[in-house]
């Protein structure tokens, strides 16, 4: 059973693998988009900063995941495994199909679906993580839409004589530096959701490691409160190996489908989704990175005119956003009624 765990908690590392690989694009599309950076010194720096988030930021966001949105009483080893496995898939399928969907959303909805399966809605502890986790489905890429918008007309009039050649020579630098802060963004917010999970599991499991000694005494943990190192480096370090794999089918409809970039506009969106971002992780409501920059790179595109956005493409990315929780739970909830026929409850 111990070795049961120890999988698991590996599985969660794969999930948060993936995660940056599934949502690489959000780190690196828009400085690919605008050409600042090649596809490979773009995920080279944009793994570097996932990683470095991890010395810079609290774990506000891990211990709301891992104790504010499940009763604990019932979680148990299963529905841990069942929910990584609904937002493993999802993840999975919708890389598959380049919709740049939202692997939070997807673990979150996966967790969930798994915990209703096993005890019915008394496994949903709601309240007001609950209520900051749904609102910033809208809020977060209204925000970031918001703020990509006003950036970039405060940009405009800032810059307004000098000559586009120049001010994109000037942004092209710049750009370096709003990449960097919106890939710590995204390894801040997304890791520390692993991170939850994994706290989850060890807490569910304590009675396991209680009184062992050695490698087995560090899975030992009965509150969220405290996370340990070892789950911080690895979540950490798996988002940015993920990242640095990249997920080029993604890149392409975040970095050129939904608007066409320049240098001073990938500034705008990066700084925005990163400001955005890093206000909730600030207070431990897990957001959508991948919601966040879409906003913001619509706010962007929409300072030229409407048209510049191409809302259709908008629009399928938004059908995933609306379908991500319920398809992951499904996927969840399904894993873990077959884990229980075959006796693993």
């Amino acid at each position: 059973m111990i070795w049961y765990i120890v999988l698991i908690v590996a599985i969660a590392f794969v999930f948060d693998f993936i995660n940056g690989f599934h949502d690489s694009a959000n780190s690196i599309a828009t400085i690919v988009g605008t050409r600042v950076l090649n596809p490979f010194a773009a995920v080279l720096w944009a793994a570097f900063f996932n990683f470095a988030a991890a010395f810079t930021v609290g774990t506000a966001v891990a211990k709301t995941v891992g104790s504010g949105m499940i009763n604990l009483d019932i979680v148990t080893p299963s529905v841990i495994l069942s929910g990584l496995m609904g937002a493993i898939i999802w993840n999975l399928i919708t890389w598959f199909y380049g919709l740049p969907s939202s692997s939070s959303h997807a673990l979150i909805g996966g967790y969930a679906g798994a915990a209703l399966a096993k005890a019915g809605f008394v496994a949903i502890t709601w309240g007001t993580k609950w209520i900051q986790m749904l609102s910033f489905i809208v809020l977060s890429p209204l925000i970031g839409m918001a703020a990509g918008f006003t950036l970039m007309v405060v940009v405009y009039w800032v810059f307004q004589k000098m000559s586009p050649g120049k001010v994109n020579r000037v942004f092209r630098g710049l750009q370096l530096a709003s990449s960097a802060l919106f890939s710590l963004s995204h390894g801040a917010n997304d890791a520390q959701k692993t991170m939850g999970i994994i706290m989850s599991l060890l807490i569910a499991s304590q009675n396991m490691f209680e009184g062992r000694e050695g490698f087995w005494r560090h899975f030992h943990h009965t509150s969220a409160d405290v996370i340990p190192y070892w789950v911080e480096i690895g979540a950490y370090s798996a988002i940015a190996l993920g990242t640095l794999f990249g997920g080029w089918r993604i890149v392409h409809t975040m970095g050129s489908r939904i608007t066409k970039l320049r240098p001073v506009g990938g500034f705008a969106a990066e700084t925005a989704g990163a400001f955005t971002i890093l206000l909730a992780t600030k207070f431990g409501i897990p957001v959508s990175t991948t919601h966040t920059i879409t906003g913001s790179i619509v706010g962007v595109g929409a300072t030229q005119r409407l048209s510049a956005v191409r809302w259709g493409i908008a629009g399928k990315i938004v059908w995933a956003w609306v379908m991500t929780i319920p398809a992951a739970g499904g996927i969840a909830a399904l894993t873990y009624l077959l884990l229980k026929v075959a006796g693993n409850p």
